[in-house]
């Protein structure tokens, strides 16, 4: 399950970067729920709060399995570990600024439901469902894009993709060293009809909405 050359000690992975082609590879099934697998888990953990983030999905870190973590809590409180995830329901719409630990640097808005029931696996291999809303809906179903081998970016015109593309490609020429993650899903707290609003509907706190709050939008990053 882990990476190949990945080392027993190894707790922060490669994150893949778009365009290249192994984030276009759809996942295939977890078949089995083993200490191999939990041990991914654990530096898929380590790798997303490290960027800091807060969702990551195996195929970013070159794992092609149905696999994904999250937790948008502000104090890493709360983790979400989904294996084989499936929505069986949604409704609600918001739009969202989405950003993506593989797209370094770039944010736009995207439209998805608000919220979801999704049916999974847990680390144990034990079925699951839960509900999710507002942040933590958003950030499964960007993560489950990624299991299909879709990224944000396929959500805007060919036109801003291949310039985002064209963009990432040529820092990347030019950059003397390796270029760090940066931000993962960078989601505004609320919907455009409530952007003053917490996910749960609480006031929003600039202490509280991200680890690094810009100004007067507060962002949370994953």
């Amino acid at each position: 399950m882990r990476p190949a050359g990945a080392s027993e000690m190894m707790a922060k992975l490669k994150i893949l970067e778009f365009p290249d082609p192994r984030l276009r590879t759809r996942a295939s099934p977890v078949d089995v729920v083993d200490d191999e697998l939990r041990a991914l888990i654990g530096d898929m953990f380590e790798t997303m709060y490290d960027a800091p983030g807060i969702g990551l999905a195996a195929t970013q870190v070159d794992v092609h399995k149905r696999l994904l973590v999250a937790d948008v809590s502000p104090d890493k409180s709360e983790p979400h570990v989904l294996i084989n995830p499936e929505i069986i329901e949604k409704d609600g719409v918001t739009v969202t600024d989405e950003g993506c630990l593989s797209v370094p640097g770039y944010y736009e808005e995207v439209e998805r439901a608000e919220h979801i029931r999704v049916r999974f696996l847990d680390r144990n291999g034990e079925a699951q469902e839960m509900e999710a809303e507002g942040l933590l809906a958003v950030c499964i179903q960007h993560e489950m894009d990624h299991l299909e081998g879709k990224l944000f970016v396929d959500y805007l015109s060919e036109t801003k993709r291949q310039r985002i593309r064209k963009k990432l490609v040529k820092e990347r020429r030019h950059a003397p060293v390796a270029m760090t993650p940066g931000s993962y899903l960078r989601a505004r707290l609320a919907s455009r009809a409530h952007r003053s609003q917490r996910w749960s509907g609480r006031a929003a706190s600039p202490s509280r909405s991200s680890p690094n709050p810009t100004g007067p939008r507060a962002v949370a990053r994953n």
